[in-house]
């Protein structure tokens, strides 16, 4: 394998994005390809079934893309396809995301620690795991957002129904006197303008993009993958849906108005 083939990364939308800005600030020189499964966005609501075999065919496509590394940026996809994406996939790295509740346990001043993310991402058990493990002697309160996905994948961040809605799902946790939010969707941390808001100074915002980004890292140095070259890398981006549509949202979350998006058969 190349150490100059590309880093893959793919979400259910373009909430993957918030993973691979980081990547991209930690890892300049490496190309980097994204796809948006727009056609079947949102994930966490559809059977696991169903997310399982989406998270096969969209890793096959990247594979046929030749690159040497995949990070699976979407946490309802983990949930529900990681290790069958592992498995299927020996001779290439994967990295996948989790929610933030180990540097959260750390984090937190009153032990009272909030999760905002996917119903599938609460209810699966590598989340009961994570919270088992991790969350030892502290509160973990939980919240689904039905519909924070959609507003990302609009491009409508930042508007009085966004606040609104987010609003809605984070009063509870406020409520229970939380002093720590772990945001449980990659789509999310595109949203914390409008949460720290709504939250105030006093309570800590978690996503895992800065994780996720060094754990590529450190993947890559141990396979001996990293690229030899020093030029600025690139980005290239696919969709399953409507790349004119999908392009809008990523040029304004990526901050490059020329931004091209293909269209992917898978």
């Amino acid at each position: 394998m190349s150490k100059n083939a590309p880093i893959g990364a793919f979400d259910s939308g373009v909430g993957g994005l918030s993973i691979l800005l980081e990547v991209r600030r930690l890892l300049p020189a490496e190309n980097l390809i994204y796809l948006a499964d727009s056609a079947h966005c949102p994930y966490g609501i559809k059977p696991v079934e169903e997310i399982r075999q989406r998270s096969l065919e969209v890793t096959d496509f990247l594979i046929s893309q030749r690159v040497k590394l995949v990070v699976v940026a979407c946490n309802s996809a983990c949930v529900a396809g990681l290790d069958q994406v592992r498995a299927k996939f020996r001779n290439v790295p994967v990295v996948g995301v989790e929610p933030a509740i180990k540097p959260a346990h750390e984090l937190t001043r009153n032990g009272k620690i909030g999760v905002l993310a996917t119903n599938l991402t609460l209810n699966g058990e590598r989340f009961s795991i994570l919270v088992e493990k991790y969350a030892t002697g502290v509160e973990v309160y939980t919240q689904p957002g039905p519909g924070l996905v959609e507003i990302v994948e609009s491009g409508a961040i930042e508007t009085p129904e966004t606040e609104r809605l987010l609003r809605q799902y984070l009063q509870p946790l406020l409520d229970k006197g939380i002093d720590t939010l772990v945001l449980g969707c990659t789509h999310y941390p595109f949203l914390i303008p409008v949460a720290r808001k709504i939250c105030g100074p006093g309570v800590t915002i978690l996503d895992t993009g800065l994780a996720v980004a060094k754990q590529t890292a450190r993947v890559l140095k141990l396979a001996n993958l990293m690229t030899e070259r020093t030029a600025p890398g690139q980005e290239t981006f696919y969709t399953s849906g409507d790349p004119t549509a999908v392009a809008d949202v990523v040029r304004k979350l990526w901050g490059d108005p020329q931004i091209q998006v293909k269209k992917a058969n898978v």
